[in-house]
């Protein structure tokens, strides 16, 4: 057994610019051989959202590290800061919007190493 077979270095993970941010994989089932869960961070410029989508196969933790966003979940909108944390259950739809100035920069955990994303609106999911 590696150490390097369980880190993830900074410089390590799948970049996914999009067109409202970034996505990055740091750990998943493909990335690393054996891992039950999937970690990544998501950055959203101000003003923009990712699509409305879900996840059918898993649920999702999204903790904001700096910046401001609204949030949707379901059919109900809340508001989250830096140190907030929502958990999105399993096939409920939803998205995030940075509000203000500064993008939003957030943890996002799965309950999968293979997560799956359904996109509701047809811009694609990364």
């Amino acid at each position: 057994m590696s150490p390097d077979s369980f880190v993830s270095r900074a410089e390590d993970g799948e970049r996914v610019p999009t067109s409202w941010g970034e996505l990055n994989w740091k750990i998943t089932g493909d990335s690393m051989v054996g891992a039950e869960m999937t970690f990544g961070t998501c950055l959203i410029h101000p003003g923009q959202r990712n699509p409305l989508h879900s996840h059918p196969n898993c649920e999702e933790f999204l903790y904001v590290v700096s910046g401001s966003c609204e949030h949707r979940l379901g059919e109900d909108v809340v508001m989250l800061g830096a140190g907030d944390i929502i958990r999105i259950p399993q096939n409920v739809r939803h998205w995030a919007r940075a509000v203000g100035s500064e993008p939003v920069f957030a943890l996002i955990m799965f309950s999968t190493g293979q997560r799956r994303a359904v996109d509701h609106e047809g811009g694609g999911v990364a």
